[in-house]
């Protein structure tokens, strides 16, 4: 089933006349594509054309998103995955994919599948064959994983766990402004997908690390981040270098799983805009 929006279509259409590489970016759980506008303008300066696709049903506005939270329910990380590649086989040109938390998952499962010319995966959440677990993570995570019927349902996280999951490492007043900003209720689907991939050999959360046509990836870690620590993105970028392309890791100092849209976020999109440059 297609899944491309009217404005995912015109957005395709629009990066295809430019002639430019495309860029595409692809946001995690409990946020929107609109947290990836400031890092779309970047690289448009830069000399790309910027795609922000939702996953599917995902509302405009995080005011959206909130009254009517159940749209999240039910999505999938291989739904998801399908709908990144449907929106990138329509382009012209090979894109550079970017993502964070899931996202960066996401952007390391089309990856390998060969449809990315340079990758970027910003504090990824982990795939089949990422071992560590750090009791940060299992907190950071206990919101959705805590009551097994949040598989079915989107899970909003409550300021004090959205602190703790994303903002740790910016200021209480920071802290609620990416709170109310950018925060909106998230399908439980893939943290049990995640959580559960080590023990289901036909899990979706799983990376074809070694075809050869995955291309140069970068992997960001945020030194401070709680969901995802420096344990699981090493071990992530362990099973990626056994690929033949570059692979790369790099950690940011003090900055948490907020590190996209917090206040440091320049800092982040110019390290993957630099690695992005090398590679298109």
């Amino acid at each position: 089933m297609a899944t491309v929006t009217e404005h995912e279509t015109e957005s395709i259409e629009k990066a295809n006349a430019t002639g430019l590489t495309p860029v595409v970016f692809i946001h995690g759980l409990w946020l929107l594509p609109s947290s990836w506008d400031r890092w779309a303008d970047v690289f448009e300066e830069a000399g790309y054309t910027a795609l922000t696709p939702g996953w599917p049903d995902d509302p405009d506005t995080v005011a959206e998103a909130n009254a009517n939270p159940e749209v999240f329910a039910h999505k999938t990380v291989g739904q998801v995955a399908d709908h990144f590649e449907e929106v990138i086989r329509q382009l012209t040109k090979k894109p550079a994919v970017i993502g964070h938390s899931f996202g960066g998952l996401l952007a390391q499962i089309i990856a390998g599948r060969g449809l990315s010319a340079a990758t970027v995966a910003v504090d990824p959440a982990p795939f089949r064959g990422v071992l560590p677990l750090p009791i940060s993570a299992l907190k950071s995570s206990r919101p959705v994983l805590g009551n097994p019927a949040n598989r079915n349902h989107a899970v909003p996280l409550t300021y004090e766990q959205f602190r703790f999951a994303f903002a740790n490492a910016v200021s209480e007043d920071e802290a609620k402004e990416l709170y109310e900003t950018y925060a909106v209720p998230a399908s439980g689907a893939p943290l049990f997908q995640a959580a559960t991939a080590n023990l289901n050999p036909w899990t979706e959360a799983k990376v074809k690390t070694k075809n050869p046509d995955r291309g140069p990836l970068l992997i960001i870690s945020g030194e401070k981040d709680n969901t995802v620590p420096w344990s699981i993105a090493n071990a992530s970028y362990k099973r990626q270098k056994r690929n033949e392309g570059v692979t790369e890791i790099v950690e940011i100092p003090n900055r948490g799983h907020a590190l996209t849209i917090d206040h440091g976020w320049r800092e982040v999109a110019d390290t993957a805009l630099a690695f992005v440059k090398r590679f298109t």
